[in-house]
């Protein structure tokens, strides 16, 4: 049976299941104190402003989408679908956020895929479709599923506040990796949604921060390494011995008095 989160009354009722499932997470949830159900909207809408935030900051995702929406109103995936390429790029998508967008727009209008039907599928097959679509990856798929359509299994793993959130909840001696969460959360379906929900207040609680993807972490952390490092000029250099040598000139006059 698949259960939804669509009211706080579907949350709180989901919350106290999990908890009876594991126990373990009582005190993760009085940590977390009370937190509020999210959703967004569903479909074709709702998925690509999903793909338009991968990998971006919540200022610039908002800015794109609604550039996005406003360029396209009513926002129908024939209309993307057939738009010309230039014209997304100047919204601000990248090439492949342009070609994941048109992609999933052909196959809503083929049929391939019903956004609002694979909801009332089982959480792993319902992903396994959504995963099928071009530029829509596991993480894309769950948050798709739980926050737009209110999937109550549909369980983020490579998210990674739901994953450091685990590791410190559960005492862990180091953050899981996906395959690992995902095996720690067989021991809450149904209620693995639900679970989410509770580690992304827990995170917010413990760390002070929202989340994001590993696969966001990933590509911040490859940019830091791959960022060169600042040339220092002859003047700069000059700049820094005449301060040093001034500042241990005024030390050993403040020594003398």
């Amino acid at each position: 049976m698949t259960h939804f989160l669509h009211t706080q009354s579907d949350l709180e009722a989901g919350l106290a299941e999990l908890i009876r499932i594991d126990p373990r997470l009582a005190p993760v949830a009085d940590k977390a104190g009370a937190f509020a159900l999210r959703r967004r909207e569903g479909g074709y809408p709702g998925l690509c402003a999903i793909v338009c935030g991968q990998q971006l900051s919540t200022a610039s995702a908002a800015a794109i989408r609604d550039r996005l929406f406003k360029a396209f109103d009513p926002f129908h995936h024939d209309a993307v679908r057939s738009a010309r390429s230039d014209k997304l790029k100047r919204l601000g998508l990248s090439a492949a956020k342009i070609k994941a967008i048109k992609e999933i727009g052909k196959a809503v209008s083929s049929g391939t895929i019903d956004l609002n039907a694979v909801g009332e599928m089982d959480a792993d097959a319902a992903h396994a479709l959504l995963t099928a679509l071009h530029g829509v990856g596991p993480w894309t798929a769950d948050i798709y599923l739980l926050f737009c359509l209110g999937h109550a299994d549909a369980f983020p793993a490579g998210d990674l506040a739901v994953a450091e959130a685990a590791r410190i909840a559960l005492d862990l001696k180091k953050r899981p990796d996906p395959k690992a969460l995902t095996k720690i959360a067989e021991a809450w379906r149904p209620w693995r949604g639900v679970a989410a929900h509770l580690m992304w207040a827990y995170y917010h609680v413990v760390k002070r921060r929202e989340g994001i993807s590993l696969e966001a972490a990933k590509k911040t952390s490859k940019a830091k390494k791959l960022r060169p490092p600042i040339k220092q000029t002859k003047s700069s250099a000059k700049k820094k011995t005449v301060t040093a040598k001034r500042a241990k000139k005024a030390k050993g006059v403040k020594r003398a008095t």
